[in-house]
């Protein structure tokens, strides 16, 4: 598998193992009273505080969300977001030594995350999932990082999140109206997303004009763009009427033996007038 290189990876490769275990301490000043609550929020470094949770969380996570710096190279935002702060700058200091006087500040950024993406690989259970805010800066490192930590084969998706609904007309080249979300899960093999049900809006596109004992149903288009070997024959309408093939340029979704059986089972709607099934 390619992987991505950059200097002072030698250094972080492993350096969340040797990253010492520490004791969260409380402040009751700012605790609700509810022992049994179970939420806690951690001030301090996130490679400390995630190495001192994991003891009391490893593989018990399911689902992980979080939003690293873009590093977009601005330093007068609420924080640095050029991986150049005094703490930052102590850090890579420490462990990846006179190299780091040579970092580029993407070669900083993903000293930065690859241990924290190694230690947040821990907490997730076998059916548990990460997903990681990002933009147009390191959306490409971030991709093979992920794979090198969590393994390409459990890439999900690349989410689009609009966060921008009126275009930039001042964009110097093109206005920037997303951001992205990469989702890994832990193991593929096994992950499902939670669906949200559908709701009463969702359902009226759901009719039933042939009085289907299943219920209601929703037409949709049975030509694909994908080629498909055996996505391409003529159909005889009931009227008589013959269908060449699929519209130019495009497939059938289902072999001819396929579209036979649903037929059968009536899950193909001719229309009212039997010349054509619906597009």
């Amino acid at each position: 598998m390619p992987t991505l290189d950059w200097i002072g990876k030698k250094a972080v490769l492993n350096h969340h193992r040797a990253v010492p275990y520490r004791l969260l301490r409380c402040d009751n000043s700012l605790s609700t009273g509810d022992p049994d609550a179970g939420n806690l929020l951690v001030q301090g470094d996130n490679l400390l505080a995630l190495k001192a949770l994991l003891p009391y969380y490893a593989g018990k996570v399911k689902c992980i969300y979080i939003d690293p710096p873009y590093n977009t190279g601005n330093e007068n935002w609420v924080y640095n977001d050029a991986v150049n702060s005094p703490e930052m700058r102590q850090w890579l200091g420490k462990v990846v030594g006179k190299e780091a006087e040579d970092l580029s500040r993407h070669d900083k950024w993903l000293c930065m995350m690859y241990p924290r993406l190694s230690l947040l690989k821990d907490f997730l259970t076998e059916d548990g999932a990460i997903f990681v805010s990002i933009d147009d800066n390191e959306v490409q490192n971030l991709r093979a990082i992920m794979d090198e930590v969590f393994g390409p084969r459990n890439f999900v998706a690349t989410v689009l999140w609009q966060k921008v609904y009126s275009p930039k007309n001042t964009a110097k080249h093109f206005s920037e109206d997303h951001d992205y979300i990469l989702v890994y899960a832990n193991n593929a093999d096994c992950w499902r997303p939670n669906l949200i049900a559908r709701s009463e809006e969702q359902d009226k596109a759901y009719k039933n004009p042939d009085n289907d004992l299943r219920g209601p149903w929703k037409t949709s288009d049975l030509s694909a763009r994908n080629f498909y070997s055996k996505g391409t024959y003529s159909i005889a309408c009931p009227s008589g009427r013959v269908i060449n093939g699929p519209p130019k340029g495009s497939y059938w979704r289902f072999s001819e033996d396929s579209f036979k059986e649903l037929d059968a089972d009536g899950r193909i709607w001719w229309g009212k007038t039997k010349t054509q099934f619906p597009k």
